[in-house]
Protein backbone atom coordinates (compact mmCIF):
# COMPACT_ATOMS: atom_id res chain seq x y z
CA UNK A 1 0.00 0.00 0.00
CA UNK A 2 3.18 2.37 0.95
CA UNK A 3 4.30 1.85 -2.23
CA UNK A 4 0.96 2.28 -4.16
CA UNK A 5 1.09 5.73 -2.49
CA UNK A 6 4.64 6.64 -2.79
CA UNK A 7 4.09 6.06 -6.49
CA UNK A 8 0.83 8.53 -6.53
CA UNK A 9 2.84 11.00 -5.46
CA UNK A 10 5.93 10.51 -7.57
CA UNK A 11 2.94 10.66 -10.19
CA UNK A 12 1.27 13.71 -9.04
CA UNK A 13 4.81 15.72 -8.81
CA UNK A 14 5.37 14.57 -12.77
CA UNK A 15 2.04 15.70 -13.34
CA UNK A 16 2.82 19.68 -12.05
CA UNK A 17 6.08 19.67 -12.99
CA UNK A 18 4.41 18.74 -16.85
CA UNK A 19 2.04 21.34 -16.72
CA UNK A 20 4.23 24.11 -15.65
CA UNK A 21 6.72 23.99 -17.98
CA UNK A 22 3.60 23.33 -20.70
CA UNK A 23 2.48 26.82 -19.64
CA UNK A 24 6.51 27.88 -20.56
CA UNK A 25 5.85 25.99 -23.80
CA UNK A 26 2.48 27.80 -24.24
CA UNK A 27 4.58 31.22 -23.49
CA UNK A 28 7.15 31.06 -25.70
CA UNK A 29 4.39 30.09 -28.85
CA UNK A 30 2.20 32.96 -27.72
CA UNK A 31 5.32 35.19 -28.07
CA UNK A 32 6.92 33.60 -31.03
CA UNK A 33 4.02 33.69 -33.24
CA UNK A 34 3.64 36.12 -36.27
CA UNK A 35 1.07 37.97 -34.64
CA UNK A 36 2.21 37.34 -31.02
CA UNK A 37 0.05 37.62 -27.69
CA UNK A 38 3.00 39.60 -25.94
CA UNK A 39 0.61 40.10 -22.74
CA UNK A 40 -0.15 36.57 -22.49
CA UNK A 41 3.20 34.93 -23.01
CA UNK A 42 4.39 37.74 -20.21
CA UNK A 43 1.44 36.74 -17.54
CA UNK A 44 2.06 33.12 -18.51
CA UNK A 45 5.94 33.04 -18.19
CA UNK A 46 5.19 35.31 -14.54
CA UNK A 47 3.84 32.63 -13.44
CA UNK A 48 6.50 30.26 -14.27
CA UNK A 49 8.96 32.36 -12.67
CA UNK A 50 7.81 32.09 -9.31
CA UNK A 51 6.39 28.62 -9.54
CA UNK A 52 8.97 26.13 -7.44
CA UNK A 53 8.20 23.38 -10.26
CA UNK A 54 9.75 25.38 -13.14
CA UNK A 55 11.54 28.28 -11.78
CA UNK A 56 14.86 26.39 -10.98
CA UNK A 57 14.49 25.18 -15.08
CA UNK A 58 16.65 27.26 -17.10
CA UNK A 59 14.11 26.86 -20.12
CA UNK A 60 11.82 29.20 -17.80
CA UNK A 61 14.08 32.16 -17.62
CA UNK A 62 15.48 31.41 -21.40
CA UNK A 63 11.68 31.82 -22.57
CA UNK A 64 10.99 34.74 -19.92
CA UNK A 65 14.39 36.74 -21.88
CA UNK A 66 12.85 35.56 -25.51
CA UNK A 67 9.52 37.22 -24.54
CA UNK A 68 11.11 40.35 -23.37
CA UNK A 69 13.43 40.28 -26.87
CA UNK A 70 10.58 40.18 -28.65
CA UNK A 71 8.67 43.33 -27.15
CA UNK A 72 11.69 45.47 -27.39
CA UNK A 73 11.77 44.64 -30.92
CA UNK A 74 7.97 45.28 -31.32
CA UNK A 75 8.51 48.85 -29.80
CA UNK A 76 11.35 48.92 -32.21
CA UNK A 77 9.07 48.49 -35.21
CA UNK A 78 6.97 51.04 -34.05
CA UNK A 79 9.78 53.65 -34.05
CA UNK A 80 10.88 52.53 -37.58
CA UNK A 81 6.97 52.67 -38.93
CA UNK A 82 6.60 56.26 -37.12
CA UNK A 83 3.78 54.82 -35.08
CA UNK A 84 3.54 55.99 -31.35
CA UNK A 85 5.70 53.58 -29.11
CA UNK A 86 6.36 53.62 -25.73
CA UNK A 87 10.52 54.16 -25.18
CA UNK A 88 10.45 53.35 -22.00
CA UNK A 89 9.08 49.75 -21.73
CA UNK A 90 11.29 49.45 -24.98
CA UNK A 91 14.60 49.91 -22.38
CA UNK A 92 12.71 47.85 -19.54
CA UNK A 93 12.34 44.88 -21.97
CA UNK A 94 15.83 45.15 -22.27
CA UNK A 95 17.30 45.40 -18.72
CA UNK A 96 14.52 42.54 -17.82
CA UNK A 97 16.02 40.62 -21.00
CA UNK A 98 19.95 40.61 -18.84
CA UNK A 99 18.20 39.61 -15.62
CA UNK A 100 16.18 36.40 -17.30
CA UNK A 101 19.06 35.57 -19.58
CA UNK A 102 21.73 35.39 -16.75
CA UNK A 103 19.81 33.55 -14.73
CA UNK A 104 19.02 30.96 -17.57
CA UNK A 105 23.03 31.11 -17.79
CA UNK A 106 23.32 30.63 -14.52
CA UNK A 107 20.89 27.57 -14.39
CA UNK A 108 22.28 25.92 -17.37
CA UNK A 109 25.53 25.75 -15.57
CA UNK A 110 24.58 23.50 -13.40
CA UNK A 111 26.12 19.80 -13.97
CA UNK A 112 23.66 17.54 -14.28
CA UNK A 113 23.65 13.85 -12.50
CA UNK A 114 26.44 12.50 -14.62
CA UNK A 115 28.58 15.91 -13.63
CA UNK A 116 28.27 17.25 -16.93
CA UNK A 117 27.09 20.46 -18.05
CA UNK A 118 25.14 20.76 -21.21
CA UNK A 119 24.20 24.52 -21.94
CA UNK A 120 22.42 25.05 -24.89
CA UNK A 121 21.26 28.75 -24.34
CA UNK A 122 24.32 30.49 -23.94
CA UNK A 123 25.49 30.77 -27.51
CA UNK A 124 22.23 32.69 -28.59
CA UNK A 125 22.01 34.63 -25.43
CA UNK A 126 25.58 35.77 -25.62
CA UNK A 127 25.04 37.37 -29.27
CA UNK A 128 21.24 39.00 -28.18
CA UNK A 129 23.22 40.63 -25.03
CA UNK A 130 25.98 41.88 -27.36
CA UNK A 131 23.34 43.21 -29.51
CA UNK A 132 21.49 44.90 -26.79
CA UNK A 133 24.28 46.04 -24.14
CA UNK A 134 24.01 49.49 -25.88
CA UNK A 135 20.77 50.30 -24.68
CA UNK A 136 21.21 49.64 -21.18
CA UNK A 137 23.40 52.89 -21.46
CA UNK A 138 20.50 54.81 -23.29
CA UNK A 139 17.82 53.29 -20.72
CA UNK A 140 20.63 55.08 -17.99
CA UNK A 141 20.31 58.33 -20.33
CA UNK A 142 17.11 58.44 -20.41
CA UNK A 143 16.05 58.45 -16.53
CA UNK A 144 19.18 60.46 -15.89
CA UNK A 145 18.17 62.85 -17.84
CA UNK A 146 14.77 62.58 -15.94
CA UNK A 147 16.46 63.23 -12.39
CA UNK A 148 15.35 59.58 -12.33
CA UNK A 149 18.60 58.39 -10.53
CA UNK A 150 17.66 54.82 -8.89
CA UNK A 151 16.26 54.22 -12.29
CA UNK A 152 19.02 55.54 -14.03
CA UNK A 153 21.58 53.75 -11.76
CA UNK A 154 19.67 49.99 -12.51
CA UNK A 155 20.31 50.47 -16.05
CA UNK A 156 24.13 51.44 -15.62
CA UNK A 157 25.29 48.98 -12.56
CA UNK A 158 23.92 46.42 -14.98
CA UNK A 159 25.73 47.78 -18.33
CA UNK A 160 28.99 47.25 -15.96
CA UNK A 161 28.33 43.96 -14.31
CA UNK A 162 27.64 42.27 -17.63
CA UNK A 163 31.18 43.02 -18.00
CA UNK A 164 31.53 39.90 -15.70
CA UNK A 165 28.92 37.80 -16.34
CA UNK A 166 30.11 34.38 -17.04
CA UNK A 167 28.17 34.17 -20.04
CA UNK A 168 30.44 36.63 -21.80
CA UNK A 169 33.83 35.86 -20.09
CA UNK A 170 34.86 35.19 -23.76
CA UNK A 171 34.62 38.78 -25.22
CA UNK A 172 36.77 40.00 -21.81
CA UNK A 173 35.20 43.16 -22.09
CA UNK A 174 36.71 43.99 -18.61
CA UNK A 175 39.59 44.93 -21.25
CA UNK A 176 37.97 45.25 -24.63
CA UNK A 177 35.08 47.71 -23.70
CA UNK A 178 36.79 50.84 -23.80
CA UNK A 179 33.39 52.53 -22.75
CA UNK A 180 33.42 50.53 -19.20
CA UNK A 181 35.22 53.14 -17.09
CA UNK A 182 33.00 55.93 -18.46
CA UNK A 183 29.93 53.95 -17.59
CA UNK A 184 30.65 53.02 -14.36
CA UNK A 185 31.48 56.61 -13.33
CA UNK A 186 27.95 57.39 -14.81
CA UNK A 187 26.84 54.59 -12.49
CA UNK A 188 28.57 55.95 -9.61
CA UNK A 189 27.27 59.37 -10.20
CA UNK A 190 23.55 58.33 -10.16
CA UNK A 191 24.35 56.37 -7.14
CA UNK A 192 25.74 59.40 -5.24
CA UNK A 193 22.68 61.27 -6.33
CA UNK A 194 20.14 58.68 -5.24
CA UNK A 195 22.25 58.57 -1.71
CA UNK A 196 23.40 54.60 -2.38
CA UNK A 197 26.58 54.58 -0.85
CA UNK A 198 27.19 51.22 -1.25
CA UNK A 199 26.71 51.08 -4.82
CA UNK A 200 29.13 54.41 -5.09
CA UNK A 201 31.52 52.26 -2.94
CA UNK A 202 31.04 49.75 -5.92
CA UNK A 203 31.32 51.16 -8.99
CA UNK A 204 33.62 53.89 -8.06
CA UNK A 205 36.56 51.84 -8.24
CA UNK A 206 35.88 50.90 -12.09
CA UNK A 207 35.35 54.17 -12.63
CA UNK A 208 38.68 55.77 -11.61
CA UNK A 209 39.79 54.46 -14.75
CA UNK A 210 38.05 57.12 -17.11
CA UNK A 211 40.06 59.64 -18.20
CA UNK A 212 37.89 62.19 -18.05
CA UNK A 213 35.88 61.73 -14.53
CA UNK A 214 38.46 59.49 -12.92
CA UNK A 215 39.03 61.80 -10.00
CA UNK A 216 35.70 62.91 -9.67
CA UNK A 217 35.08 59.21 -9.03
CA UNK A 218 37.09 59.21 -6.27
CA UNK A 219 35.89 62.36 -4.40
CA UNK A 220 32.55 60.32 -4.64
CA UNK A 221 33.87 57.48 -3.08
CA UNK A 222 35.60 59.65 -0.85
CA UNK A 223 32.50 61.21 0.33
CA UNK A 224 30.39 57.75 0.20
CA UNK A 225 32.70 56.37 3.14
CA UNK A 226 32.97 59.99 5.06
CA UNK A 227 28.79 59.66 4.77
CA UNK A 228 28.92 56.08 5.82
CA UNK A 229 31.09 57.26 9.19
CA UNK A 230 34.40 55.10 7.96
CA UNK A 231 36.67 57.57 8.54
CA UNK A 232 40.15 55.35 8.13
CA UNK A 233 38.68 54.18 4.53
CA UNK A 234 37.88 57.93 3.74
CA UNK A 235 41.49 59.21 4.78
CA UNK A 236 42.97 56.22 2.53
CA UNK A 237 40.76 57.17 -0.34
CA UNK A 238 41.92 60.85 -0.03
CA UNK A 239 45.55 59.69 -0.04
CA UNK A 240 45.04 57.84 -3.22
CA UNK A 241 42.91 60.55 -4.41
CA UNK A 242 46.46 62.90 -4.05
CA UNK A 243 48.72 60.35 -5.57
CA UNK A 244 46.71 60.08 -8.77
CA UNK A 245 46.02 63.18 -9.13
CA UNK A 246 48.40 65.32 -6.92
CA UNK A 247 47.50 69.01 -8.39
CA UNK A 248 44.17 68.59 -7.32
CA UNK A 249 43.45 70.36 -4.48
CA UNK A 250 40.24 68.81 -2.74
CA UNK A 251 41.88 65.71 -1.75
CA UNK A 252 44.83 67.53 -0.19
CA UNK A 253 42.39 69.76 1.23
CA UNK A 254 39.93 67.21 3.11
CA UNK A 255 42.63 64.95 4.23
CA UNK A 256 44.58 67.72 6.28
CA UNK A 257 40.59 68.87 7.23
CA UNK A 258 40.83 65.27 8.78
CA UNK A 259 44.08 65.34 10.18
CA UNK A 260 43.09 68.97 11.94
CA UNK A 261 39.68 67.83 12.96
CA UNK A 262 40.93 64.62 14.66
CA UNK A 263 43.94 66.13 16.61
CA UNK A 264 46.78 65.04 14.75
CA UNK A 265 48.64 67.78 13.46
CA UNK A 266 51.56 66.33 13.81
CA UNK A 267 50.71 63.69 11.15
CA UNK A 268 49.17 66.48 8.99
CA UNK A 269 52.36 68.78 9.49
CA UNK A 270 54.55 65.53 8.40
CA UNK A 271 52.35 65.09 5.41
CA UNK A 272 52.34 68.82 4.24
CA UNK A 273 55.92 68.27 4.37
CA UNK A 274 55.85 65.42 2.16
CA UNK A 275 53.43 67.51 -0.51
CA UNK A 276 56.17 70.28 0.08
CA UNK A 277 59.25 67.78 -1.30
CA UNK A 278 57.38 67.63 -4.19
CA UNK A 279 56.28 71.11 -5.13
CA UNK A 280 58.13 73.55 -2.47
CA UNK A 281 56.53 76.28 -4.33
CA UNK A 282 52.99 75.48 -3.80
CA UNK A 283 50.97 78.28 -2.42
CA UNK A 284 48.46 75.87 -0.62
CA UNK A 285 50.29 73.57 0.86
CA UNK A 286 52.62 76.38 1.82
CA UNK A 287 49.29 78.25 3.51
CA UNK A 288 48.27 74.96 5.18
CA UNK A 289 51.21 74.43 6.74
CA UNK A 290 51.09 77.98 7.94
CA UNK A 291 47.35 77.42 9.03
CA UNK A 292 48.44 74.18 10.76
CA UNK A 293 51.13 76.22 12.81
CA UNK A 294 48.26 78.81 13.58
CA UNK A 295 45.96 76.45 14.75
CA UNK A 296 48.55 75.56 17.31
CA UNK A 297 49.54 79.34 18.52
CA UNK A 298 52.96 78.71 17.48
CA UNK A 299 52.64 82.24 15.35
CA UNK A 300 55.99 82.86 14.59
CA UNK A 301 55.96 79.81 12.53
CA UNK A 302 52.54 80.44 11.02
CA UNK A 303 53.63 83.78 9.50
CA UNK A 304 56.42 81.93 8.41
CA UNK A 305 54.92 79.80 5.63
CA UNK A 306 51.70 82.08 4.96
CA UNK A 307 54.25 84.94 3.84
CA UNK A 308 56.08 81.79 1.75
CA UNK A 309 52.19 81.45 0.27
CA UNK A 310 51.98 85.00 -0.41
CA UNK A 311 55.85 84.99 -2.27
CA UNK A 312 53.92 82.28 -4.66
CA UNK A 313 51.52 83.97 -4.73
CA UNK A 314 51.40 87.65 -4.53
CA UNK A 315 47.69 87.83 -5.10
CA UNK A 316 46.97 85.13 -2.09
CA UNK A 317 44.33 87.48 -0.11
CA UNK A 318 43.63 84.67 2.43
CA UNK A 319 47.23 84.66 3.38
CA UNK A 320 47.81 88.53 3.58
CA UNK A 321 44.83 88.07 5.81
CA UNK A 322 46.27 85.35 7.84
CA UNK A 323 49.94 87.39 8.97
CA UNK A 324 47.98 90.34 9.82
CA UNK A 325 45.89 87.85 11.81
CA UNK A 326 48.96 86.26 13.22
CA UNK A 327 50.40 89.74 14.36
CA UNK A 328 47.07 90.70 16.05
CA UNK A 329 47.07 87.36 18.33
CA UNK A 330 50.68 87.76 18.82
CA UNK A 331 50.07 91.29 20.03
CA UNK A 332 47.22 89.89 22.43
CA UNK A 333 49.33 87.27 23.71
CA UNK A 334 52.05 90.03 24.51
CA UNK A 335 49.48 92.43 26.07
CA UNK A 336 48.12 89.90 28.64
CA UNK A 337 51.63 89.51 29.86
CA UNK A 338 53.01 93.10 30.07
CA UNK A 339 52.73 95.54 32.52
CA UNK A 340 49.70 97.36 32.53
CA UNK A 341 50.70 100.58 35.31
CA UNK A 342 52.24 103.31 33.85
CA UNK A 343 54.48 104.22 36.87
CA UNK A 344 55.87 100.26 35.78
CA UNK A 345 59.53 101.02 34.24
CA UNK A 346 58.96 98.47 31.62
CA UNK A 347 55.47 100.19 30.39
CA UNK A 348 56.50 102.03 27.74
CA UNK A 349 59.05 99.51 26.41
CA UNK A 350 55.24 97.40 26.27
CA UNK A 351 53.51 99.59 24.75
CA UNK A 352 56.58 99.98 22.16
CA UNK A 353 56.74 96.46 21.30
CA UNK A 354 52.75 96.24 21.21
CA UNK A 355 52.40 99.07 18.73
CA UNK A 356 54.82 97.25 16.47
CA UNK A 357 52.62 94.03 16.23
CA UNK A 358 49.66 96.26 15.08
CA UNK A 359 51.73 98.30 12.66
CA UNK A 360 53.06 94.67 11.03
CA UNK A 361 49.86 93.98 10.95
CA UNK A 362 48.39 96.59 9.42
CA UNK A 363 49.95 96.81 5.49
CA UNK A 364 48.73 92.70 5.20
CA UNK A 365 45.42 93.50 5.98
CA UNK A 366 45.46 96.80 3.54
CA UNK A 367 46.53 94.47 1.35
CA UNK A 368 44.10 91.66 1.53
CA UNK A 369 41.81 94.84 1.31
CA UNK A 370 43.32 95.85 -1.63
CA UNK A 371 43.10 91.90 -3.42
CA UNK A 372 39.78 91.78 -2.14
CA UNK A 373 37.68 95.04 -1.17
CA UNK A 374 34.31 92.70 -1.39
CA UNK A 375 35.37 90.34 1.13
CA UNK A 376 35.39 91.99 4.24
CA UNK A 377 35.47 89.28 6.76
CA UNK A 378 39.20 88.74 5.50
CA UNK A 379 40.37 92.45 6.73
CA UNK A 380 37.38 94.74 8.71
CA UNK A 381 38.11 93.47 12.22
CA UNK A 382 41.49 93.52 11.66
CA UNK A 383 42.06 96.97 10.24
CA UNK A 384 39.54 98.16 12.89
CA UNK A 385 41.48 97.06 15.51
CA UNK A 386 44.64 97.80 13.80
CA UNK A 387 43.28 101.63 13.35
CA UNK A 388 42.36 102.21 17.09
CA UNK A 389 45.41 100.92 18.73
CA UNK A 390 47.48 103.04 16.25
CA UNK A 391 45.59 105.73 16.91
CA UNK A 392 44.62 106.71 13.17
CA UNK A 393 41.56 108.63 13.50
CA UNK A 394 40.18 109.27 9.59
CA UNK A 395 41.03 105.47 8.74
CA UNK A 396 39.47 104.00 12.23
CA UNK A 397 36.45 106.73 11.42
CA UNK A 398 35.88 105.13 8.11
CA UNK A 399 36.30 101.66 9.30
CA UNK A 400 33.91 102.14 12.20
CA UNK A 401 31.48 103.16 9.70
CA UNK A 402 32.11 99.97 7.85
CA UNK A 403 31.09 98.16 11.35
CA UNK A 404 27.67 99.51 11.28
Amino acid sequence: MKRVLFSMVLLMSVSFSFAQMKSVKEAKNAASSSSPDLNRAEQLINEALKNPESKDNPETWNVAGLIQKRMSDEEGKKALLKQPFDTLKQFNCVLKMFEYFSKCDELAEIPNEKGKVKNKYRKANVSTLMNERSNLINGGVFHFNKNQNKEALSFFSTYVESASYPMLAERNLAQTDTLLAQIAYYATLAASKSEDQDAVIKFAPTAMGDKDNGKFAIQLLADAYKAKGDTIAWAKTLEEGITKFPGDDYFFANLIDYYNNSNQTAKALEFVDRMLARDANNKLYLYVKGYLYYNIKDYDNAIEFFKKAVAADPNYAEAYSNIGLSYLLKAQAYADKAPTDVNDPKYKEAQATLKKFYEDAKPYYEKARALKPDQQDLWLQGLYRVYYNLDMGPEFEEIEKLMK
